[in-house]
């Protein structure tokens, strides 16, 4: 089980994802800087303890109208090798534990595989704050079944809020908070054959 320490992180998460967020090709933000808050999410336990898995919602309201965005993170205590350039979001010092490289979780095996347990609903999800404490909010309609050879795993990753009980199985439905104080609930990932 993850340990979350209660400490700082420079730069913070949310001013690595600042400067990342814009260059991706799913960022259909305007030109300038986003104005990011944090607004909901999850964690996962990896079974080696070796790398912290969150699923971070962060709400953009630089625009017009605010736009939510789900960001699975991997901190690594290394350079994870074999992965494109563009996955590094950036490295950040921790109080506790040293420099961490923060990884887009899409590009992480080890997150990419704990998403695909819970999604087959043999992982648990964790409160994002609080350690050793599940969140019962965060749930899987229709767990898939099978390896995970032949599925294909999709985040969502501008999110919108949906009827997330109706639709196909193999979806994962969780929260987050608009800034205005409005809950919300959608589709996180989904899971098909491929």
């Amino acid at each position: 089980m993850a340990a979350i320490h209660r400490t700082t992180m420079t730069p913070t998460k949310l001013e690595l994802i600042t400067g990342w967020l814009p260059k991706q090709s799913w960022y259909p933000g305007t030109a300038g800087k986003p104005d990011l808050v944090r607004a909901g999410g999850f964690r996962l336990d990896d079974p080696e303890g070796a790398v912290g898995i969150e699923f971070m919602v962060v709400v953009d309201s630089a625009g017009p109208e605010p736009v939510a965005y789900l960001v699975p993170l991997g901190y690594r205590g290394a350079a994870l090798e074999g992965v494109p350039d563009e996955a590094l979001i950036g490295t950040s010092e921790h109080g506790v534990l040293g420099t961490r490289w923060v990884y887009d979780g899409a590009h992480d095996p080890v997150v990419l595989a704990q998403l695909s347990a819970l999604l087959r609903g043999e992982a648990d999800p964790q409160h994002q704050s609080l350690s050793g404490t599940p969140d019962p909010t965060v749930t899987v309609h229709g767990a898939a079944t099978g390896q995970d050879r032949g599925m294909d795993t999709r985040i969502q990753r501008v999110l919108r809020q949906a009827e997330a009980e109706q639709g196909p199985s193999g979806r994962l439905v969780a929260g987050w908070t608009w800034p205005d104080g409005r809950a919300a609930r959608g589709v996180f990932a989904t899971v098909t054959p491929q």
